[in-house]
């Protein structure tokens, strides 16, 4: 009886806590839009059929040397539809408040070269829309709790997994996941 009873509780508990098991889904990430840091707006329709890595960044973190990380996995992914998009973000106030400092740090300091946006916003009620999206279908592991949380988004533009802060882009867990749905 007991046995029988874990069991039930389990399973209420897996239906409840499953991340994407109720992802409705009305929108993908393709279909958002969001601005770069250069001031353009970059379509993310343009991404369709592509693997994405977003993650939010911060130029005055302890984990801003992963940018070095996510250089590296872009020049390593890039020719197979793969797409770094970094989010500067000062939703844990360590980033700069201008868009050209944060364009400089990344450039001279990590030689950055794949898409950057320009600072916004990733939790709370001023969220951008897209990190909205993301809590909205797949719960909380999409939100960030700090910087350099990264979303992998598959190329029909769902989340496919989420990595906190400590997963270093280059580390074989993340890139076994990207390896996996290219």
């Amino acid at each position: 009886m007991i046995k029988k009873i874990s069991l039930i509780s389990f399973t209420i508990f897996m239906f409840f806590f499953n991340n994407n098991s109720n992802a409705n889904y009305e929108k993908i990430f393709f279909d958002f839009k969001i601005e770069s840091i250069t001031g353009e707006i970059i379509d993310l329709n343009e991404y369709r059929n592509k693997v994405v890595l977003l993650v939010n960044t911060a130029s005055f973190c302890g984990f801003t040397n992963q940018y070095e990380g996510l250089q590296n996995l872009w020049n390593e992914f890039k020719k197979k539809d793969f797409i770094v998009l970094g989010v500067p973000s000062n939703s844990f106030n360590q980033e700069s408040n201008s868009n050209n400092d944060v364009k400089k740090f990344c450039e001279s300091n990590f030689n950055i070269d794949f898409p950057l946006t320009s600072i916004t916003q990733v939790k709370g009620s001023n969220a951008h829309e897209i990190f909205k999206w993301a809590e909205e279908n797949y719960g909380k592991s999409a939100v960030p709790k700090w910087n350099f949380h990264k979303i992998l988004i598959n190329k029909e533009g769902k989340i496919a997994n989420t990595f906190n802060s400590f997963t270093k882009p280059m580390s074989k867990k993340l890139i076994s996941q990207i390896e996996e749905i290219l």
